[in-house]
């Protein structure tokens, strides 16, 4: 009867093995084309971050405003507000939370611009 039971974990532990060894070595999981709405929260704050930071330096809310749609279907200042209240509660610089304000500011008052032929 003890045999059984170690022969039993013998096959359980080369099972186990044989299992990550092909999900992780052998054929993976790749994720391609995966859309950026479905980004964890931190991730999508990240992202954030990053298009304030290029908007600090370029002043083109436009650009930034297209850099956020890609986000999801909420507006871009809903977008960033979701943003600034993720780095505020996680303890994300003071710079950093600075960058996503001057944003959110700007997203606030954009308005897009539309054909405008008569």
């Amino acid at each position: 009867m003890n045999s059984n039971w170690i022969k039993f974990f013998i096959a359980l532990a080369i099972g186990i093995a044989l299992g990550i060894t092909y999900g992780w070595v052998i054929d993976p999981v790749q994720y391609t084309d995966a859309p950026p709405n479905i980004l964890r929260e931190d991730y999508r704050t990240d992202y954030v971050l990053m298009t304030a930071e290029i908007h600090n330096s370029e002043r083109d809310a436009a650009s930034a405003a297209r850099r956020l749609a890609i986000l999801g279907s909420e507006s871009p200042a809903q977008i960033t507000a979701s943003a600034l209240q993720y780095a505020t509660s996680n303890g994300f610089s003071e710079s950093d939370v600075a960058l996503l304000q001057d944003l959110l500011n700007a997203m606030q008052t954009y308005q897009p611009q539309g054909d405008s032929a008569p």
